[in-house]
Protein backbone atom coordinates (compact mmCIF):
# COMPACT_ATOMS: atom_id res chain seq x y z
CA UNK A 1 0.00 0.00 0.00
CA UNK A 2 1.13 3.60 -0.73
CA UNK A 3 -0.03 7.10 0.88
CA UNK A 4 0.28 9.71 -1.53
CA UNK A 5 1.33 13.61 -0.05
CA UNK A 6 1.71 16.45 -1.89
CA UNK A 7 5.36 17.65 -2.92
CA UNK A 8 4.80 21.01 -0.37
CA UNK A 9 3.45 19.24 2.32
CA UNK A 10 6.47 16.92 2.07
CA UNK A 11 9.06 19.84 1.93
CA UNK A 12 7.47 21.49 4.77
CA UNK A 13 8.04 18.68 7.13
CA UNK A 14 11.12 17.57 6.16
CA UNK A 15 12.60 20.70 6.32
CA UNK A 16 11.26 21.08 10.10
CA UNK A 17 13.00 17.75 10.36
CA UNK A 18 16.57 19.01 9.38
CA UNK A 19 15.93 22.17 11.40
CA UNK A 20 15.18 20.01 14.40
CA UNK A 21 18.44 18.50 14.29
CA UNK A 22 20.10 22.13 14.17
CA UNK A 23 20.69 22.99 10.90
CA UNK A 24 20.43 26.68 10.12
CA UNK A 25 17.83 27.58 8.12
CA UNK A 26 19.18 28.02 4.79
CA UNK A 27 20.92 24.87 5.38
CA UNK A 28 17.51 22.92 6.11
CA UNK A 29 15.55 24.33 2.82
CA UNK A 30 18.78 23.40 0.66
CA UNK A 31 19.26 19.49 2.08
CA UNK A 32 15.09 19.48 1.35
CA UNK A 33 15.44 20.59 -1.87
CA UNK A 34 18.35 17.97 -2.90
CA UNK A 35 16.70 14.67 -0.80
CA UNK A 36 13.05 15.64 -2.60
CA UNK A 37 14.84 15.79 -5.85
CA UNK A 38 15.24 12.14 -5.63
CA UNK A 39 11.27 11.46 -4.86
CA UNK A 40 10.43 14.13 -7.48
CA UNK A 41 12.24 12.39 -10.30
CA UNK A 42 10.85 8.79 -9.14
CA UNK A 43 14.48 7.70 -7.90
CA UNK A 44 12.16 6.80 -4.09
CA UNK A 45 15.74 4.89 -3.05
CA UNK A 46 17.11 7.85 -2.45
CA UNK A 47 14.41 10.63 -1.40
CA UNK A 48 12.66 10.97 1.65
CA UNK A 49 12.78 7.15 2.95
CA UNK A 50 16.33 7.93 3.51
CA UNK A 51 15.39 10.91 5.84
CA UNK A 52 15.50 8.41 9.20
CA UNK A 53 18.79 7.31 8.03
CA UNK A 54 20.33 10.91 8.06
CA UNK A 55 18.24 11.50 11.65
CA UNK A 56 20.49 8.32 12.83
CA UNK A 57 23.66 9.44 11.72
CA UNK A 58 23.28 12.68 13.57
CA UNK A 59 22.26 10.94 16.61
CA UNK A 60 25.22 9.03 16.20
CA UNK A 61 27.14 12.17 16.13
CA UNK A 62 28.35 11.17 12.60
CA UNK A 63 26.95 13.75 10.82
CA UNK A 64 27.66 17.80 11.82
CA UNK A 65 24.48 20.11 11.49
CA UNK A 66 26.53 23.31 11.12
CA UNK A 67 29.41 22.86 9.42
CA UNK A 68 31.70 25.24 8.03
CA UNK A 69 32.07 24.31 4.56
CA UNK A 70 35.09 25.38 3.14
CA UNK A 71 37.66 25.52 0.25
CA UNK A 72 40.92 24.33 1.83
CA UNK A 73 43.04 24.28 -1.63
CA UNK A 74 42.45 25.38 -5.07
CA UNK A 75 43.72 26.52 -8.28
CA UNK A 76 42.08 28.84 -10.82
CA UNK A 77 40.37 25.97 -11.86
CA UNK A 78 40.55 22.99 -8.88
CA UNK A 79 39.80 22.85 -5.94
CA UNK A 80 39.25 20.30 -2.38
CA UNK A 81 36.61 21.23 -0.74
CA UNK A 82 36.07 20.24 3.38
CA UNK A 83 32.66 19.41 4.04
CA UNK A 84 33.24 19.85 8.17
CA UNK A 85 31.19 16.20 8.39
CA UNK A 86 28.17 17.77 7.34
CA UNK A 87 25.20 16.70 5.80
CA UNK A 88 26.40 15.47 1.96
CA UNK A 89 23.11 17.18 1.13
CA UNK A 90 24.23 20.55 1.89
CA UNK A 91 27.94 20.03 1.11
CA UNK A 92 27.51 18.74 -2.40
CA UNK A 93 25.45 21.62 -3.47
CA UNK A 94 27.96 24.36 -2.02
CA UNK A 95 30.88 22.26 -3.35
CA UNK A 96 29.17 22.40 -7.17
CA UNK A 97 28.56 26.36 -6.41
CA UNK A 98 32.40 26.47 -6.33
CA UNK A 99 33.01 24.44 -9.36
CA UNK A 100 30.11 26.59 -11.56
CA UNK A 101 32.04 29.80 -10.05
CA UNK A 102 34.99 28.44 -11.31
CA UNK A 103 33.67 27.44 -14.65
CA UNK A 104 32.71 31.40 -15.17
CA UNK A 105 36.03 32.56 -14.38
CA UNK A 106 38.23 29.97 -16.59
CA UNK A 107 36.03 28.23 -18.68
CA UNK A 108 36.21 24.74 -16.40
CA UNK A 109 35.60 24.03 -12.59
CA UNK A 110 36.86 20.50 -11.44
CA UNK A 111 35.89 20.37 -7.05
CA UNK A 112 36.82 17.18 -5.67
CA UNK A 113 35.19 16.87 -1.59
CA UNK A 114 36.31 15.30 1.34
CA UNK A 115 34.35 14.65 4.85
CA UNK A 116 31.14 14.91 3.97
CA UNK A 117 28.01 12.42 3.51
CA UNK A 118 25.90 10.65 1.39
CA UNK A 119 24.64 13.70 -0.58
CA UNK A 120 21.39 12.31 -2.52
CA UNK A 121 21.21 11.72 -6.30
CA UNK A 122 24.11 12.51 -7.78
CA UNK A 123 22.13 14.06 -10.74
CA UNK A 124 20.56 17.11 -9.10
CA UNK A 125 23.82 18.11 -8.62
CA UNK A 126 24.92 17.65 -11.87
CA UNK A 127 21.73 19.59 -13.36
CA UNK A 128 22.66 22.83 -11.37
CA UNK A 129 24.33 23.29 -14.29
CA UNK A 130 22.02 23.47 -16.79
CA UNK A 131 20.85 26.99 -16.41
CA UNK A 132 24.35 28.89 -16.68
CA UNK A 133 24.92 26.97 -20.30
CA UNK A 134 27.28 24.64 -18.76
CA UNK A 135 27.60 20.93 -18.97
CA UNK A 136 27.76 19.22 -15.37
CA UNK A 137 29.40 16.30 -14.06
CA UNK A 138 28.79 14.84 -10.25
CA UNK A 139 30.00 11.56 -8.30
CA UNK A 140 30.26 10.22 -5.12
CA UNK A 141 31.76 7.41 -3.37
CA UNK A 142 29.56 5.20 -1.00
CA UNK A 143 29.61 2.14 1.06
CA UNK A 144 31.33 -0.58 0.78
CA UNK A 145 28.61 -3.07 -0.71
CA UNK A 146 30.12 -4.18 -3.82
CA UNK A 147 32.27 -6.95 -5.06
CA UNK A 148 34.64 -6.07 -7.87
CA UNK A 149 35.03 -8.78 -10.00
CA UNK A 150 35.94 -12.38 -9.14
CA UNK A 151 35.99 -10.82 -5.73
CA UNK A 152 34.13 -12.41 -2.46
CA UNK A 153 34.70 -9.29 -0.41
CA UNK A 154 32.91 -5.74 -0.75
CA UNK A 155 35.45 -3.06 -1.53
CA UNK A 156 33.07 -0.57 -3.74
CA UNK A 157 29.72 1.33 -3.25
CA UNK A 158 27.28 1.98 -6.13
CA UNK A 159 29.31 5.07 -6.80
CA UNK A 160 27.23 6.99 -9.09
CA UNK A 161 28.13 9.13 -12.06
CA UNK A 162 25.65 11.95 -13.39
CA UNK A 163 26.23 14.05 -16.37
CA UNK A 164 23.73 16.89 -17.24
CA UNK A 165 24.47 18.67 -20.46
CA UNK A 166 21.89 21.57 -22.01
CA UNK A 167 19.53 21.33 -25.02
CA UNK A 168 17.88 24.00 -26.71
CA UNK A 169 14.68 23.13 -27.89
CA UNK A 170 14.66 19.46 -26.66
CA UNK A 171 14.46 18.76 -23.03
CA UNK A 172 18.14 18.92 -21.38
CA UNK A 173 20.22 15.51 -21.22
CA UNK A 174 20.88 13.88 -18.50
CA UNK A 175 22.68 10.42 -17.39
CA UNK A 176 22.44 9.79 -13.68
CA UNK A 177 23.41 5.82 -13.18
CA UNK A 178 25.33 4.36 -10.57
CA UNK A 179 27.65 1.97 -11.80
CA UNK A 180 26.14 -1.48 -10.16
CA UNK A 181 23.51 -3.52 -11.91
CA UNK A 182 21.20 -2.12 -9.56
CA UNK A 183 21.41 0.61 -6.82
CA UNK A 184 21.49 -0.83 -3.27
CA UNK A 185 18.39 1.34 -2.63
CA UNK A 186 16.61 -1.06 -5.25
CA UNK A 187 16.87 -3.82 -3.22
CA UNK A 188 15.71 -2.18 -0.21
CA UNK A 189 12.24 -1.08 -1.82
CA UNK A 190 11.96 -5.04 -2.98
CA UNK A 191 12.72 -5.54 1.29
CA UNK A 192 9.80 -3.37 1.64
CA UNK A 193 7.85 -5.29 -0.71
CA UNK A 194 9.17 -8.59 -0.03
CA UNK A 195 9.92 -9.19 -3.63
CA UNK A 196 12.70 -10.58 -5.23
CA UNK A 197 15.22 -9.11 -7.05
CA UNK A 198 16.15 -9.72 -10.80
CA UNK A 199 19.18 -12.61 -11.65
CA UNK A 200 22.23 -10.52 -11.68
CA UNK A 201 21.69 -7.74 -9.01
CA UNK A 202 23.34 -9.15 -6.17
CA UNK A 203 25.97 -12.55 -5.00
CA UNK A 204 25.61 -14.38 -1.89
CA UNK A 205 28.35 -15.04 0.75
CA UNK A 206 29.84 -17.71 -1.10
CA UNK A 207 29.92 -15.96 -4.53
CA UNK A 208 27.01 -17.07 -6.15
CA UNK A 209 24.12 -15.62 -8.21
CA UNK A 210 21.23 -14.63 -5.99
CA UNK A 211 17.35 -13.33 -6.58
CA UNK A 212 16.66 -12.64 -2.06
CA UNK A 213 16.66 -9.26 -1.75
CA UNK A 214 18.26 -9.48 1.91
CA UNK A 215 21.75 -10.99 -0.02
CA UNK A 216 23.93 -8.32 0.57
CA UNK A 217 22.65 -8.25 4.36
CA UNK A 218 23.60 -11.88 4.98
CA UNK A 219 27.11 -11.40 4.02
CA UNK A 220 27.04 -11.21 0.16
CA UNK A 221 27.60 -8.01 -2.62
CA UNK A 222 25.66 -5.96 -5.13
CA UNK A 223 27.61 -6.95 -8.78
CA UNK A 224 29.26 -4.07 -10.87
CA UNK A 225 27.49 -2.94 -14.12
CA UNK A 226 27.49 -5.28 -16.68
CA UNK A 227 27.02 -8.63 -13.76
CA UNK A 228 28.46 -11.83 -14.76
CA UNK A 229 29.16 -11.06 -18.59
CA UNK A 230 30.62 -7.39 -18.17
CA UNK A 231 31.08 -6.92 -15.04
CA UNK A 232 34.87 -5.62 -15.00
CA UNK A 233 33.27 -2.50 -17.13
CA UNK A 234 31.43 -1.43 -14.04
CA UNK A 235 33.83 -2.29 -11.71
CA UNK A 236 36.44 0.33 -13.59
CA UNK A 237 33.92 2.90 -13.39
CA UNK A 238 33.21 2.73 -9.87
CA UNK A 239 36.89 2.33 -9.47
CA UNK A 240 37.35 5.63 -10.89
CA UNK A 241 34.68 6.90 -9.48
CA UNK A 242 36.64 6.20 -5.90
CA UNK A 243 39.81 7.69 -7.18
CA UNK A 244 38.18 10.99 -8.23
CA UNK A 245 36.08 11.50 -5.04
CA UNK A 246 38.16 10.04 -2.38
CA UNK A 247 41.98 9.20 -3.16
CA UNK A 248 42.30 12.87 -4.72
CA UNK A 249 40.58 14.78 -2.23
CA UNK A 250 41.86 13.04 1.26
CA UNK A 251 38.35 11.11 1.69
CA UNK A 252 37.92 7.15 2.42
CA UNK A 253 37.91 5.06 -0.25
CA UNK A 254 37.35 1.61 -0.82
CA UNK A 255 36.80 -0.43 2.30
CA UNK A 256 37.14 2.01 4.40
CA UNK A 257 34.46 4.03 3.37
CA UNK A 258 31.95 5.17 6.16
CA UNK A 259 28.58 3.02 6.30
CA UNK A 260 25.09 4.96 5.75
CA UNK A 261 23.26 3.34 8.44
CA UNK A 262 24.29 4.16 11.53
CA UNK A 263 24.23 0.58 13.67
CA UNK A 264 27.30 -0.32 11.82
CA UNK A 265 30.79 1.61 12.78
CA UNK A 266 32.87 3.54 10.78
CA UNK A 267 36.63 1.45 9.82
CA UNK A 268 38.79 1.85 12.82
CA UNK A 269 41.81 2.47 11.01
CA UNK A 270 40.60 5.36 8.31
CA UNK A 271 42.87 6.81 5.62
CA UNK A 272 40.56 9.56 4.92
CA UNK A 273 38.02 11.97 6.17
CA UNK A 274 34.45 11.03 5.63
CA UNK A 275 32.53 10.17 2.11
CA UNK A 276 34.48 12.61 -0.92
CA UNK A 277 32.34 13.88 -4.26
CA UNK A 278 33.59 15.01 -7.51
CA UNK A 279 32.29 17.54 -8.94
CA UNK A 280 32.66 19.49 -12.67
CA UNK A 281 30.96 22.34 -14.28
CA UNK A 282 32.07 23.08 -18.19
CA UNK A 283 31.15 26.13 -20.15
CA UNK A 284 29.92 25.30 -22.88
CA UNK A 285 31.16 28.70 -24.75
CA UNK A 286 34.45 27.79 -23.56
CA UNK A 287 34.28 24.84 -26.45
CA UNK A 288 32.10 26.56 -29.18
CA UNK A 289 29.27 29.06 -28.72
CA UNK A 290 26.62 28.02 -26.69
CA UNK A 291 23.17 29.02 -29.14
CA UNK A 292 24.83 26.38 -31.55
CA UNK A 293 26.00 23.86 -29.28
CA UNK A 294 22.20 23.71 -28.14
CA UNK A 295 21.12 23.76 -31.70
CA UNK A 296 23.27 20.53 -32.29
CA UNK A 297 22.47 18.72 -29.40
CA UNK A 298 18.65 19.13 -29.89
CA UNK A 299 19.09 17.99 -33.26
CA UNK A 300 21.18 14.73 -31.59
CA UNK A 301 18.27 14.25 -29.10
CA UNK A 302 15.59 14.22 -31.64
CA UNK A 303 17.82 11.78 -33.88
CA UNK A 304 18.05 9.48 -31.30
CA UNK A 305 14.64 9.63 -30.09
CA UNK A 306 12.94 9.53 -33.75
CA UNK A 307 14.94 6.09 -34.33
CA UNK A 308 13.24 3.03 -35.45
CA UNK A 309 12.82 0.93 -32.39
CA UNK A 310 11.90 -2.84 -31.48
CA UNK A 311 7.58 -3.45 -31.39
CA UNK A 312 6.13 -2.10 -28.54
CA UNK A 313 9.16 0.48 -27.18
CA UNK A 314 11.22 3.77 -28.31
CA UNK A 315 14.17 5.22 -27.82
CA UNK A 316 14.26 7.15 -24.65
CA UNK A 317 17.13 9.82 -23.90
CA UNK A 318 19.03 9.94 -20.62
CA UNK A 319 16.52 11.86 -18.63
CA UNK A 320 13.32 11.49 -20.01
CA UNK A 321 11.91 9.06 -17.03
CA UNK A 322 12.38 10.97 -14.54
CA UNK A 323 11.64 14.31 -16.38
CA UNK A 324 8.35 13.12 -17.08
CA UNK A 325 8.12 11.44 -13.39
CA UNK A 326 8.84 14.70 -11.76
CA UNK A 327 5.96 16.50 -13.65
CA UNK A 328 3.48 14.00 -12.63
CA UNK A 329 4.21 14.27 -9.18
CA UNK A 330 4.12 18.10 -8.69
CA UNK A 331 0.51 17.91 -9.94
CA UNK A 332 -0.25 14.77 -7.96
CA UNK A 333 1.97 14.16 -5.03
CA UNK A 334 4.63 11.77 -4.39
CA UNK A 335 3.96 8.14 -3.90
CA UNK A 336 5.22 6.89 -0.42
CA UNK A 337 5.74 2.71 0.72
CA UNK A 338 3.79 1.87 4.45
CA UNK A 339 7.17 1.40 6.08
CA UNK A 340 8.21 4.68 4.90
CA UNK A 341 5.21 6.89 6.15
CA UNK A 342 5.57 4.85 9.25
CA UNK A 343 9.24 6.18 9.60
CA UNK A 344 8.22 9.24 8.47
CA UNK A 345 5.61 9.72 11.39
CA UNK A 346 8.15 8.51 13.94
CA UNK A 347 9.90 11.15 13.13
CA UNK A 348 7.20 13.43 13.49
CA UNK A 349 6.84 12.40 16.72
CA UNK A 350 10.16 11.97 17.75
CA UNK A 351 10.83 16.04 16.87
CA UNK A 352 7.04 17.43 17.32
CA UNK A 353 6.79 17.84 13.46
CA UNK A 354 3.48 18.09 11.70
CA UNK A 355 3.14 15.53 9.13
Amino acid sequence: MTTTLPYAQLFAFTENVFRSLGCPAEDATLATETLLSADLRGVDSHGVARLIGYVRLWEAGRINATPRVGVTYETPSTAVVDGDGGLGLVVGPKAMRVALDKARQVGTGWVSVKNSNHFGIAGYHAMQALAHDMIGVAMTNASPLVAPTYSLERLLGTNPIAVAVPAGEQPDFVLDMATTTAANGKLEIAQRKQQPIPEGWAQDAAGAGSTDPNAVKNGGALLPLGSATGSHKGYGLGAVVDIFSAVLSGANYGPWVPPFVAFLQPAANPVGQGLGHFFGAMRVDAFRPADEFKAHMDNWISTFRAARAVEGQHVLIPGDPERETAAVRLLEGIPLLDPVMRDLESLGRKFGVQL
